[in-house]
């Protein structure tokens, strides 16, 4: 294996794994400097502060950039695509790789990336930087109601499982799965339905609108969210469309039910499940907060669309 000499540039959450993000970082690294390429390890103390530092590298490189990895979770990884999206032509000639080690790491898990393991996820950038040109990701677009643009690469969830993050996040004290199960129990007692309505663009161009009632709305570019949870199993994030997964209102003794299906996928076939395949949504819930990639994307109502092709992943 032999790589032409390049900068790649690994932008790392250091929190990421339990505090091991700059670990990871390093010890990728030392595998690609191995074989003839410069890494550049950039770190701050917040996303804000790191996502800047990425910016000016990759607006005044010192030397070519090869590529660009985020090391972390799915949020930084969103982060991430979000700024090679946010340059243009330029951004998307600069391929992504990822090192997991986060908590969710849905979008490596998709692509059967190695998870707590940087030395090989190193190893899969190098293949694929050697090797013919990497496949190219769909990458989700969210345009907010006061004019921001959020991108995701794996999920939009704006339901019960929306509700538990924000609920979660208001926790502070609590870390962990600790805090996720506090927050879904709470949840679970003030479980309702919601009312959501919807006009979608669908695989065929047609446009529909729907009003629907629901417990949760996700719109998938991948198949796992959560760390692992299947709410897609058979999407693609090369299709140029997004999945659009509705659970009609239930109880919490079915709700809790359903859990074990959506962990294995099976929940697909339930007649209370409602899948179909988009290229846009318009999605207006009164209040529900979404999230994408596991991170507070806004309240609704929103527009949501999918990019084809927009970055290309070394995976």
């Amino acid at each position: 294996m032999s790589s032409a000499a390049g900068t790649v540039v690994l932008a790392v959450n250091p929190r990421a794994g339990r505090g091991r993000g700059l670990e990871h970082a390093e010890r990728a690294a030392g595998v690609l400097r191995v074989w003839g390429l410069e890494p550049v390890v950039l770190a701050a103390a917040d996303l804000g502060s790191l996502l800047e530092l990425l910016r000016q590298h990759l607006r005044e490189p010192t030397a070519p950039v090869r590529a660009v990895v985020a090391v972390g979770g799915d949020g930084v990884v969103q982060a991430v695509l979000g700024v090679l999206v946010g340059l243009g032509p330029r951004g998307a000639d600069v391929p992504l790789g990822l090192v997991p080690c986060g908590t969710g790491n849905d979008l490596a898990r998709h692509l059967g990336i190695p998870r707590e393991d940087p030395e090989a996820a190193a190893g899969r950038i190098l293949r694929r930087l050697d090797g013919p040109p990497p496949p190219r990701l769909d990458v989700g677009r969210v345009r907010t109601g006061d004019g921001r643009t959020v991108h995701f690469g794996t999920v939009l969830a704006a339901g019960f499982d929306a509700a538990v993050n924000e609920r979660a996040n208001r926790r502070p004290r609590l870390r962990g799965a600790a805090r996720y199960l506090a927050a879904m129990l709470v949840e679970l007692r003030r479980l309702k339905p919601l009312d959501y309505r919807l006009e979608t663009v669908d695989a065929a161009g047609r446009t529909r609108t729907a009003h629907r009632p629901g417990l949760l709305l996700d719109l998938a570019n991948t198949s796992s969210f959560g760390g692992g949870l299947r709410i897609a199993p058979d999407a693609r994030a090369d299709d140029g469309l997004l999945e659009l997964v509705g659970v009609d209102p239930l109880g919490r003794a079915r709700l809790l039910a359903l859990l074990p299906a959506l962990l294995a996928g099976r929940h697909t076939r339930l007649p209370c499940v409602r899948v179909e395949r988009v290229r846009s949504v318009v999605l207006e819930a009164p209040g529900v907060v979404a999230y994408a990639d596991g991170e507070r994307a806004g309240p609704t109502p929103l527009r949501v669309d999918v990019l084809p092709g927009a970055v290309d992943v070394l995976a």
